[in-house]
């Protein structure tokens, strides 16, 4: 059974936008892990946006499950995480000016960089994933690069309208899934995934978790975490 990772990145959005302590993105957390979820994944800015270097440090003491860190490849990042030593690092690009990750890290481009830091990450026992559009290349460089595991990118199929453009981006979702475990990766799938498109990456066998947060958070804003999580824990059982 696939497990589901339970992003709580917008909690502390909507707690930035007041700039208070509500809602506490800790909370939402501890929420999640008692509705079910296998994992608890937040993102640590380089501008803060959201989760701050204290919500890290507390969900590094309160998650039980799996804590999985998204951030940058960056020295500032690398320190932040050899300290905090979260379950699992995943690295991810990031612009300033983005509302939220538009695609996958271009490993390809920057082997050396990024095999540098998973070096260093796993001296400290941390897992490495790294957030990857679902192309070939990009899989092979990930392991170059002696990442753990790789996280497809499922924006494009996310996002899709027309039903062609949908069962493309599903099918290059499964053969790059086939690919990653040829190559011994571990592979994870997350971005733009809701209650409705969810149904067909549970299909691909090869994907062992699911990662995902603002269609989860959207909905506890109406029923309340532990519905919400439940909601989508039954989708991913059935």
């Amino acid at each position: 059974m696939m497990r589901l990772g339970v992003n709580i990145d917008h909690v502390a959005t909507v707690r930035e936008a007041r700039k208070g302590k509500l809602p506490d993105p800790v909370a939402g957390a501890i929420a999640a892990e008692m509705a079910g979820a296998d994992g608890i994944v937040c993102h640590l800015r380089e501008d803060r946006r959201h989760i701050k270097d204290k919500d890290l440090f507390l969900l590094k003491e309160i998650v039980k499950t799996h804590l999985n860190l998204e951030m940058a490849a960056t020295d500032g990042m690398v320190a932040i995480a050899t300290e905090v030593i979260p379950d699992m690092v995943t690295l991810v690009p990031e612009k300033r000016e983005e509302v939220t990750t538009e695609g996958g890290l271009d490993v390809e481009s920057n082997e050396n960089s990024i095999e540098e830091v998973t070096r260093k990450l796993h001296s400290h026992n941390i897992v490495v994933s790294l957030f990857i559009d679902p192309e070939i290349r990009q899989i092979k460089a990930a392991a170059k690069c002696e990442a753990d595991y790789v996280e497809l990118h499922t924006g494009l199929y996310a996002n899709a309208e027309d039903l062609g453009t949908i069962t493309d981006e599903l099918e290059k979702l499964r053969s790059m899934a086939i690919g990653a475990v040829k190559m011994d990766l571990g592979v994870s799938a997350g971005h733009g995934l809701d209650y409705h498109n969810v149904r067909d990456i549970l299909e691909i066998e090869q994907i062992e978790e699911l990662n995902i947060g603002h269609a989860i958070v959207a909905k506890a804003v109406m029923v309340g975490m532990d519905r919400a999580v439940r909601d989508m824990m039954d989708i991913i059982r059935r």
